[in-house]
């Protein structure tokens, strides 16, 4: 799936106007397509690369009460890179001197440590993820979409499906498999789309050594990569998975402390997702460990993870949990799992009541897929919105008479 078109993406629709009073901050791991985002929002507005040693020279040597006049307004590219950019901004917005500011960062650690530092209270913080599915569509020039899930949220899970086709058929059908046949072996960044197949290996793989070289050295906390590398390969490997501090300690062989820090880092850093349990007991003693899931398939490929039912469950959480961190929406996502053995794999609580899904890598789901949701559905009561059985394959349908509980395919509910 090669194209030379930009995608549209959801966070374009939540950033300010350059005219409006803001200071803006976009996050994210590397090349994800912050500075396109940047572009496309502000085309207008003086955008200045400090990874450009001349640009940051001058921009550390402009006086601080000399910034509104000599920058202005403007995009700060890899802003992290010159720590004294922060205040002096900070300073010409306080003073009323400059209205708007936008700062990106691919170094997490470092950008937000900046946030903190100098403009607490005072930024609107962004973070860009890898392509979502709805985006990866748009390659083509189609248009961006808001995903099925979002609608079931609200709605509930009989009244949004009951509107949408069993099938979906010619271009459309044939467009959506490719796009998640794409994200499920390469992932979403969005160069990937740009290039041939045979080169998309050697850039995944060149993209960890370059997070390990550039961002751990930006923080300067981790001294030899070697038991850092061994780590995230064995947390990739595990994605889908509970964590435990200890096996993943004594695996890696390091010391717990050091196997939270790392992993902590991971996290920072965009490349693990922790989803945390259900917090409400409902039926027996639940589990209280999060699991942690690779935030992309391609990196997950490239560790020589990502096959079976684990991947597609990987692919379908990170879907979800970049959805709503993209859009802001008023969303939390836990799974649940009693020490009985009864799980659901992934909940989305928000004010209108609770979805439950399971994910089945296959193509259709059967009735006896819905045994755990009938019974979380019976616990919660009028909070409960319905369940889906969310599958690999095309089919959209009632999976039960007696109860809210559809199947879904992934391509059709993101």
């Amino acid at each position: 799936m090669e194209s030379e078109l930009q995608v549209k993406r959801h966070l374009l629709r939540r950033l300010p106007t350059g005219e409006r009073r803001r200071l803006v901050v976009i996050t994210g791991a590397r090349q994800t397509g912050k500075t396109t985002l940047a572009r496309a929002a502000w085309p207008g507005i003086r955008y200045v690369n400090l990874d450009n040693i001349e640009d940051r020279s001058a921009l550390r040597d402009t006086r601080t009460s000399a910034w509104a006049r000599t920058v202005g307004p403007a995009v700060l590219d890899e802003a992290q890179k010159e720590p004294t950019v922060f205040d002096k901004v900070k300073y010409a917005y306080d003073a009323g001197e400059i209205g708007f500011s936008a700062l990106l960062g691919s170094s997490r650690f470092l950008l937000l440590e900046r946030v903190r530092e100098s403009l607490a209270g005072r930024a609107f913080v962004f973070e860009l993820w890898p392509l979502m599915l709805s985006e990866v569509c748009t390659a083509d020039g189609g248009e961006l979409q808001a995903p099925l899930l979002a609608r079931v949220a609200e709605r509930g899970v009989a009244a949004a499906c009951a509107e949408e086709p069993a099938r979906l058929l010619g271009p459309e059908a044939a467009h959506r498999h490719a796009a998640l046949a794409h994200l499920r072996t390469w992932g979403g960044f969005p160069e990937l789309l740009r290039l041939p197949d045979e080169e998309r290996n050697e850039w995944l793989r060149s993209y960890v050594v370059t997070f390990l070289e550039r961002d751990l050295a930006d923080i300067g906390r981790v001294n030899d990569l070697l038991p850092f590398r061994k780590l995230q390969s064995l947390v990739f490997f595990r994605s889908g998975q509970l964590l435990s501090f200890a096996d993943l300690a004594r695996d890696a062989t390091l010391p717990v402390a050091t196997t939270r820090r790392y992993l902590e880092y991971l996290t920072i850093a965009g490349q693990l997702i922790a989803l945390p349990p259900w917090g409400t007991n409902l039926t027996s003693a639940v589990v209280k460990s999060p699991k942690l899931f690779a935030a992309d398939l391609g990196l997950l490929r490239s560790v020589g993870g990502g096959v079976g039912g684990a991947a597609f469950e990987t692919l379908a959480v990170s879907e979800v949990h970049k959805w709503v961190a993209t859009t802001g929406a008023d969303l939390r996502l836990s799974f649940y799992r009693t020490r009985s053995g009864m799980e659901v794999d992934l909940l989305v609580e928000g004010p209108a009541g609770v979805v439950g899904i399971e994910l089945k890598d296959r193509a259709r789901a059967t009735p006896s897929d819905a045994r755990n949701l009938r019974t979380l559905g019976a616990a919660l009561g009028d909070r409960w919105l319905g369940g889906m059985v969310v599958t690999a394959g095309e089919h959209l349908d009632r999976l039960v008479d007696d109860a809210p509980i559809w199947e879904v395919p992934l391509s059709r509910l993101m």
